[in-house]
């Protein structure tokens, strides 16, 4: 049995049924990534040691009958702005390359407690600040369907850990599409539940208001599982939502019948790729021969969230990003004269320059003089962009449309070009102003082989109606992924220089076997 061919709750059942152990996933999921990762560079950590401890461990829990859910025993890889416990968490930057935490985030202590098996932690742009995954400061993350190509961004790691099947399922972090718009690029399922479903607790924060954990993976039933194991009340976490029913998985059901979706015209003007615009209204078009009710509709305000989503962003990733200093962790430069040379020494030579971008931005939004033409005007958007989506659900159980405007761009080819990059965000950013849930999934293959991405929108707290649509549209559609599509390509490329991998090691400083 090939196991790299299941899906992570196929794998789980599989380990019960004694058809294959934890240590046996652990072992092929940490080959592949050895053999693979040189190229891809999806990791920035690899815990090759403490994954095959604990899956020891959870392998004798599962047969023990201790561990009966439908992860147990899977690996997962984490995103690297998410706090773990004695494994280096970077945020992909040189200001936090020796940070260590002492504590564990709550979403990735409740995946540990559900049985999962730890790989390591992913690679991201740096604090999250990108959507391309190519402002890391330990290189960037190439695309598994086609390497000349970004794996999107934020959460670029996870999404192309998971496409090149370096693990069953990941954690990705989403402050205004980084997961959704990673998932749509790599030909994966990434989800964004609603704000304060999953806690923050641990997550090193970019946006507070807007960001949220959420899970990458290979189909929409593996998305609703972790989903469900990530899902708590929080106290440490002031944000997080006592929900009462966190039971996603007895949403996958093959049923559209009567369910009324609407396609804003505002998602298909200027600057949509024709080829998304088809894959997407064709998913539509098959939602509707289910049963579903299918109508076009004006959103607004469309064009005002872009602006409103960096100014509000910004603002508070220069709060945010304030407490790295030089003083109480992470880097110091070794060269300074006096207190304050040392503070702008560490931040100038730590941070990269699109988190200096934000940084200075923010700072100049919350300025005085400025605060209210700018600051106080986006609270002002945001509350209007809210409004014109609950006016919108007042008469839609879902929302449809694309993830991004286009395929996944050539590496470089939005580095370039800032504006051109956050143009890119205009699908995602509102469902994280107006703290809405929104999955992505594929749709189809654009011409030079790059997978689509087909958005779906719910309702503040309805994410059962999300997993039930993109459910039965992934039943219409049939399986997707690099195998299927008969896209994987070995070709021998360059690898990326100065990339840093520990097998084995909490710590880059410590001594382990490392593949360069």
């Amino acid at each position: 049995m090939d196991i790299t061919k299941l899906t992570a709750t196929e794998l789980s059942a599989a380990m019960k049924e004694g058809k294959t152990t934890a240590l046996e996933a652990a072992e092929v999921m940490l080959a592949r990534i050895e053999q693979q990762d040189e190229i891809l560079n999806c990791y920035v950590t690899v815990d090759g040691e403490g994954a095959l401890r604990q899956a020891k461990e959870v392998q004798e829990k599962i047969e023990a009958g201790e561990l009966t859910g439908p992860l147990a025993g899977v690996p997962v890889a984490v995103k690297d702005n998410m706090c773990t416990e004695g494994l280096l968490t970077t945020c992909s930057s040189k200001i936090l390359g020796n940070f260590v935490p002492t504590y564990t985030a709550e979403a990735v202590r409740q995946l540990k407690k559900a049985g999962a098996v730890i790989l390591g932690k992913t690679n991201m742009d740096e604090f999250a600040m990108g959507s391309t995954t190519e402002t890391s400061a330990y290189g960037v993350t190439r695309n598994p369907w086609n390497r000349e190509h970004v794996p999107g961004g934020s959460s670029g790691g996870s999404a192309a850990a998971v496409a090149a099947g370096e693990c069953f399922y990941a954690l990705g972090s989403d402050t205004g599409g980084s997961i959704r718009q990673p998932a749509s690029y790599c030909g994966v399922v990434g989800m964004k539940p609603t704000y304060g479903t999953v806690s923050r607790y641990g997550l090193i924060a970019y946006g507070s208001s807007l960001d949220q954990i959420g899970p990458l993976g290979k189909d929409v039933t593996d998305c609703a599982a972790v989903l469900q194991a990530i899902s708590s009340h929080d106290t440490k976490d002031s944000t997080s939502v006592e929900r009462q029913d966190l039971d996603f998985m007895s949403a996958l059901k093959e049923d559209v019948q009567g369910m009324r979706i609407g396609i804003p015209n505002d998602y298909f003007g200027d600057g949509l790729d024709e080829e998304v615009k088809e894959a997407v209204l064709k998913a539509a078009k098959e939602l509707e021969e289910k049963g579903a009710i299918v109508e076009h509709f004006d959103l607004s305000l469309v064009e005002y969230a872009i602006p409103t989503y960096y100014t509000i962003a910004a603002a508070e990733a220069s709060s945010n990003l304030e407490r790295f200093d030089g003083i109480k962790y992470g880097y110091r430069t070794e060269d300074y004269a006096g207190l304050h040379n040392m503070y702008k020494k560490s931040r100038s030579e730590g941070f990269g320059e699109e988190v200096k971008r934000r940084i200075m931005l923010g700072s100049f939004v919350l300025s005085s003089g400025y605060y209210d033409a700018y600051y106080l005007k986006a609270l002002r958007v945001k509350a209007l962009i809210k409004k014109a989506f609950d006016d919108a659900f007042e008469k839609y159980d879902v929302i449809l449309g694309p993830v991004a405007p286009t395929t996944a761009p050539r590496l470089g080819a939005s580095l370039s070009d800032p504006i051109k990059m956050y143009l890119g965000d205009i699908y995602t950013i509102a469902v994280n102003l107006a703290g809405l849930p929104a999955i992505s999934l594929p749709c189809g293959i654009d011409k030079n082989g790059l997978p689509i991405g087909l958005q779906l929108i719910g309702d503040c707290f309805q994410e059962k109606k999300l997993i039930q649509t993109a459910y039965t549209y992934e039943k219409v559609r049939g399986s997707f992924g690099l195998e299927e599509q008969g896209q994987r390509t070995e070709r021998p490329m360059q690898g990326n220089a100065g990339v840093e991998k520990v097998m084995g090691s909490s710590c880059m400083e410590q001594e382990g076997q490392r593949h360069e």
